[in-house]
């Protein structure tokens, strides 16, 4: 049976979604358009709010509402430090932890030569005119376990190297192919304290 026109472009919207299958996507689309109509406006006023309020940090690049995130604009922050993410659930992931008082720098993704994904589409300009700034001494690259992540964190450690910096790399409890979203606090705190020297 065909879907409605609507219902079906509703469906595909939901499946599009990161770890969203299709059968997922149709109950979802079900339960907002038969029982659940009012959690559906919210859902759709809250999405129209967010889309319009919601940007990038000018200086790390995470999720923001203003010109700054709440962690860039923290005096109380070590500007030495700097912990290269692929993503905002990543940040919020390692300050979970407790582990870490630096500053972050979201890049967004991963280098992915194959999806068309390379050093501009993450900001690496604008991370090393951060690195040329004189205040990060230290690099801490917490990418993600993977293909992907392993070469970005090689080219951004390489990057901190050419500016003398030290780069260091999260170690032990990420295990390989993890993602840092999905590593307990506990786990993220110990893999920050025995960071090693990369290359």
């Amino acid at each position: 049976m065909q879907h409605p026109a609507a219902l079906a472009r509703l469906i595909e919207a939901l499946h599009g979604l990161p770890g969203i299958g299709p059968k997922t996507a149709q109950r979802l689309a079900f339960r907002l358009l038969q029982e659940g109509r009012g959690e559906a406006r919210e859902l759709a006023q809250a999405l129209d709010v967010a889309l319009a309020a919601v940007g990038r940090c000018r200086r790390c690049r995470m999720l923001a509402e203003g010109e700054l995130c709440p962690l860039c604009a923290s005096a109380a922050r070590d500007d030495a430090l700097l912990c290269v993410v692929e993503s905002p659930a990543d940040v919020i992931a390692v300050e979970n932890s407790g582990a870490f008082r630096g500053r972050y720098f979201v890049l967004m993704g991963h280098l992915s030569p194959l999806d068309g994904i390379g050093p501009a589409e993450l900001g690496l300009h604008e991370l090393d005119l951060l690195l040329a700034a004189g205040q990060v001494r230290e690099v801490i690259l917490a990418t993600n376990s993977t293909v992907e992540g392993e070469a970005t964190a090689h080219v951004v450690g390489e990057m901190a190297r050419a500016r003398g910096l030290t780069a260091t790399r999260i170690a032990q409890g990420v295990p390989f192919g993890g993602e840092l979203e999905y590593v307990d606090g506990g786990t993220l705190a110990h893999a920050l304290a025995g960071r090693q020297n990369v290359g």
